[in-house]
């Protein structure tokens, strides 16, 4: 018992040692940064500097992309959510054979590396918002799009566990009394999937939050709308690599989701183990 806490103390320092460098470097100067990185900062005033330096520069708006990065994320998840949710609901109802076709496409969709679809998302994205004139490369509705498509299948995965263990006499009686399929599935089985939504939201907030490729494709490193990754590199030049802001707007960019997930780790287990039970 005693080495297994030892150990599990030593892979809390280990995890937590790049956001200590983090933390302990974003109150440096980039002079300071390069001569000793790993030492105790002369002054915690300079991550108030950083902070100001970074919200203030001319090159890179940094608030934008913050704003672009919280629309994206938030109307991402909700989408995510919704149409998931609905998917795997419709799935599970209806046991037929291009139901269950459709669930292992879904679940073969996760095993694709997104290397290999790189040339070819952009390539359809530009061809089909050119078919129904409507632009998807370099703005919101197209990211948005892009994410829907990469995160449903572990997402209707999620649900679709979870879904089979709702009593179908609840959905049943409902239709008994004279209820819609729309209202049974968002008076009734909507409210019940509380926790897997909660965990779906979080797995995928994380990761939409912290994309970098997907957005550097679909956005471009110079367009109008930016994510908090491509905003930050904008601080690494091809000859000048401004450490302070880097580590500090990386700082920054980490708060939100840190935040988020303390306040809701106790329903990512809940739910994975509620939807992992057949």
């Amino acid at each position: 018992m005693l080495l297994l806490e030892l150990l599990t103390i030593l892979l809390f320092i280990l995890f937590m040692f790049p956001f200590f460098m983090v933390v302990l470097n974003s109150a440096k100067t980039s002079k300071e940064i390069i001569f000793n990185a790993i030492a105790w900062p002369s002054t915690w005033k300079q991550l108030g500097t950083n902070v100001s330096l970074i919200f203030n520069n001319a090159t890179v708006d940094y608030l934008g992309a913050f704003a672009d990065s919280i629309s994206i994320t938030v109307i991402s998840l909700l989408v995510i959510a919704l149409c998931s949710s609905m998917a795997a609901w419709v799935l599970v109802r209806n046991k037929t054979w291009w139901s269950t076709f459709l669930f292992m496409a879904f679940v073969s969709a996760m095993v694709i590396p997104f290397q290999v679809l790189m040339y070819p998302l952009v390539r359809w994205m530009r061809v089909s918002g050119d078919f129904i004139h409507l632009r998807l490369l370099g703005t919101i509705p197209g990211i948005v799009f892009a994410y829907l498509g990469f995160g449903s299948p572990l997402s209707i995965f999620i649900f679709h566990g979870f879904i089979k263990n709702i009593p179908l006499e609840i959905e049943e009686s409902a239709t008994i009394d004279g209820c819609p399929r729309s209202k049974i599935f968002f008076k009734i089985v909507f409210p019940l999937l509380q926790p897997i939504i909660v965990t779906v939201l979080i797995l995928n907030g994380i990761w939409i939050w912290n994309d970098y490729l997907l957005p550097l494709l679909v956005l471009g490193s110079n367009g109008k709308v930016q994510t908090i990754p491509i905003a930050v590199t904008a601080f690494a030049g091809a000859y000048l690599k401004q450490w302070d802001l880097i580590l500090t707007s990386t700082l920054i960019a980490m708060l939100p989701i840190i935040v988020l997930y303390i306040f809701a780790q106790r329903y990512i287990i809940k739910g994975m183990v509620e939807g992992s039970i057949k």
